[in-house]
């Protein structure tokens, strides 16, 4: 079984927010908590992409409302240079509109300004281990934006999932990532990636959090 990566020094990240108030918190917890090192901050994503011409962070914590260049289309623009880089995005329940922009653009995952020491750790810890991550409360709030109307059993006779699938499915929408999903169930984190791979196939998502949005708003999974 392939080994999480350890935090620590060893985990460079990149703060991008626009009050340097709320940086330097974020800052001095994850440095005094040993969570990671802070390589480098800016103020909008102007800024922040000027920095990747010469900085390689294992992740990067941005914000969504900035000056010149917000975090959306900061995102986009770094993830378009550098598809390799891994994103946390932070927010507040008010930009709930933005949240499947981010996902297309290829965020790995979503946390609350006001999230407490534990689930900064949890996010970073998954995100830079190859797993996305989102906020519980924040995915409430993206459900019930969405108020779609489903038929449940013609979409799974159409996707034809097979039972282990929806059983994978229902894991990704607890928030496991590949490892601990493989550990559960007894299987390599290869063939969880697989499993992974078919599902963002037969539902037409782009990554995970795509599916994980996809699942619920369509009620294919019975609990998250």
């Amino acid at each position: 079984m392939k080994k999480d990566l350890p935090l620590g020094r060893n985990c460079k990240i990149i703060l991008v927010d626009d009050h340097p108030i709320y940086r330097e918190g974020i800052k001095l917890l994850i440095e005094m908590e040993h969570i990671g090192q802070v390589i480098a901050e800016a103020g909008n994503g102007k800024d922040f992409l000027d920095l990747l011409e010469y900085l390689a962070p294992d992740i990067v914590i941005m914000d969504i409302d900035m000056p010149i260049i917000d975090g959306i289309q900061a995102t986009q623009k770094a993830l378009e240079l550098h598809p390799e880089i891994k994103i946390l995005i932070l927010s507040m329940h008010g930009d709930n509109k933005y949240y499947t922009r981010f996902i297309d653009a290829g965020a790995k995952g979503f946390i609350l300004k006001t999230a407490g020491k534990e689930e900064l750790e949890s996010a970073i810890r998954k995100i830079i281990n190859g797993g996305s991550y989102f906020s519980q409360d924040l995915l409430l709030n993206i459900i019930n934006d969405l108020k779609v109307p489903t038929q449940k059993s013609k979409l799974e006779q159409s996707l034809d999932l097979t039972d282990r699938e929806k059983e994978i499915m229902q894991l990704m929408c607890k928030g496991l990532s590949s490892n601990e999903i493989a550990e559960k169930i007894f299987l390599s984190s290869k063939t969880i990636e697989g499993y992974r791979t078919k599902l963002l196939l037969k539902t037409e998502t782009k990554n995970t959090l795509g599916l994980v949005l996809f699942a619920i708003k369509n009620k294919l999974v019975t609990e998250f």
